[in-house]
């Protein structure tokens, strides 16, 4: 008689057997089903509802990247798991004086003082943008941004821009009233590529 090991069971065989037609029938697996999630934390100032119509389309350009889950805030409504259990952070704010408005410039100072963000930095590694709106073509877009991001740069975050050299800005009074697709794809774009480079940070933080 011949051994077991020259002559495998029907058992074993149809076992085998199974294994590749799960193989065979099973989809693969996508590199966007392989990315990590992430939660992008959208947070603004608004009154005239122009720079809150901008964070709409930062969020929306955000989820269209798959595997982002977007939280959209005032700033006045964010609290510290808000801003701790986020992957990146993007502010916005209308231009006061040629500056972030005092709600958002509160917002960044409670990081210490209500939040306590520093000195620990629990902000760290986190990505960072912004956007900003202003009644005038030069009226201090880009100096808000750059107060935003010097405020989490301060932090030791991971600064990105998307939508312009510094982040995504609209016009909203005098010969640009309003806002136009053209400000607003920008915000979107702003959106997207945040939550596409979070999602790299957080890819290579888990190797």
């Amino acid at each position: 008689m011949l051994s077991e090991a020259k002559h495998p069971s029907r058992l074993r065989i149809l076992c085998l057997i199974l294994a590749s037609l799960v193989l065979l029938i099973a989809p693969p697996v996508t590199a966007e089903e392989q990315a990590p999630t992430v939660t992008v934390l959208i947070t603004y100032h608004s009154l005239s509802g122009f720079t809150e119509k901008m964070a709409q389309e930062v969020a929306a350009g955000a989820r269209s990247v798959t595997g982002t889950r977007v939280v959209q805030k005032r700033v006045g409504d964010v609290t510290g798991p808000d801003l701790f259990t986020s992957d990146a952070l993007i502010v916005g704010s209308p231009v006061y004086w040629s500056n972030m408005a005092g709600d958002v410039k509160t917002f960044f100072d409670n990081w210490q003082f209500k939040f306590g963000v520093f000195p620990e930095f629990k902000m760290r590694n986190k990505v960072g943008a912004a956007f900003a709106t202003g009644g005038q073509v030069s009226s201090g877009k880009e100096l808000t941004m750059l107060s935003i991001l010097a405020a989490m740069l301060g932090n030791q975050m991971i600064i990105v821009s998307g939508g312009g050299a510094f982040g995504a800005s609209a016009t909203t009074e005098g010969d640009s009233p309003g806002l136009d697709e053209k400000e607003l794809s920008t915000a979107q774009a702003l959106g997207k590529r945040v939550a596409e480079v979070a999602k790299i940070v957080k890819r290579g933080s888990a190797k």
